[in-house]
């Protein structure tokens, strides 16, 4: 009979209560049930535990036995508990895999919200263009993936939303004191900077515009700071840009309707972790609610 975790939280228990009575009202059983299970112990042992039949004494072994069994029991405990928590998604790791402006616009408020509730749940996330999202994703890098993308097989792939490209420029540019929309001709002979993003928009007239661009700047941090900075301008989806950064203005384009789609791409939600569902869940709601003012700004 090998040794079972029952018998060891027997054993601690008549121990610390030094009789079968007490011990088994701790363990709610009786005192009987206690008694064999400590016989089954000492049967599997070969030795005797107590010294005497009232149990007040242990022998050497004994002693001996109970160290180790309170912190085999202690152990049990918490690795009980850890499965508890991740199955409840109160700890874990959810491992992201999102695009640059993804990661600066969007993520921080979702990520607040979700460290609300589950705040023992490491996040894991790396910012990088759409191409390496896919390929996190298919290796089984990444549990989540945002971006605009395909899906391979077995992927789930959701449009959390679509937003409309437009100029973004610093507050004191001159097309920021412009009031209708702006067309491309009023970007040539500027200081264009491009960005991965850029990429999306196939209108023959960018083109030109985007191939003259002496700097490229993928990470959208780093991009809005130069275009703050006053060092040229960019195009960039709407939601890419913080809406209460006052330093910045996003301009809308008057001779193109090019929008970026952004999708949730993931596992079947069946085989996610509990931490990684507990994040889609807070994820979803959160760009319900993007998709709905971004809405009332078009209306």
């Amino acid at each position: 009979m090998a040794i079972k975790i029952e018998m060891l939280r027997c054993f601690c228990a008549v121990v610390q209560h030094g009789s079968l009575n007490e011990a088994a009202d701790q363990l709610g059983r009786t005192p009987s049930a206690v008694s064999m299970m400590l016989k089954q112990f000492e049967e599997h042992i070969g030795a005797a535990l107590f010294e005497t039949a009232r149990k007040s004494r242990m022998t050497p072994l004994g002693d001996m036995i109970y160290n180790e069994a309170r912190r085999e029991i202690e152990h049990f405990g918490r690795t009980v508990a850890a499965i508890e928590g991740l199955s409840r998604a109160e700890q874990g790791q959810v491992r992201l895999a999102v695009t640059p402006s993804v990661a600066t616009a969007i993520l921080p408020g979702v990520i607040r919200h979700f460290r609300r509730d589950h705040p023992m749940v490491r996040i894991d996330m790396r910012d990088m263009d759409s191409a390496s999202v896919q390929r996190e994703l298919e290796a089984e890098r990444a549990d989540i993936g945002l971006a605009s993308i395909t899906a391979g097989p077995g992927f789930e792939r959701k449009l959390l939303f679509s937003d409309p490209f437009g100029v973004v420029c610093a507050i004191d540019d001159p097309l920021a004191t412009l009031k209708n929309p702006v067309v491309w001709g009023q970007l040539a002979g500027r200081d264009f900077i491009a960005n991965g993003l850029c990429r999306l928009i196939d209108d023959a007239a960018f083109a030109p515009i985007l191939d003259s661009a002496q700097m490229s700047v993928p990470n959208t941090a780093s991009l809005l700071a130069l275009v703050r900075a006053g060092v040229g301008l960019t195009l960039l989806p709407r939601r890419a840009v913080p809406l209460d950064d006052a330093g910045l203005v996003f301009l809308p384009l008057g001779e193109s309707d090019a929008r970026r789609e952004l999708y949730l791409v993931s596992q079947p939600r069946r085989l996610l972790p509990p931490a990684a569902r507990a994040f889609l869940r807070v994820l979803e709601s959160q760009t319900a609610d993007l998709r709905d003012a971004a809405q009332l700004q078009i209306n």
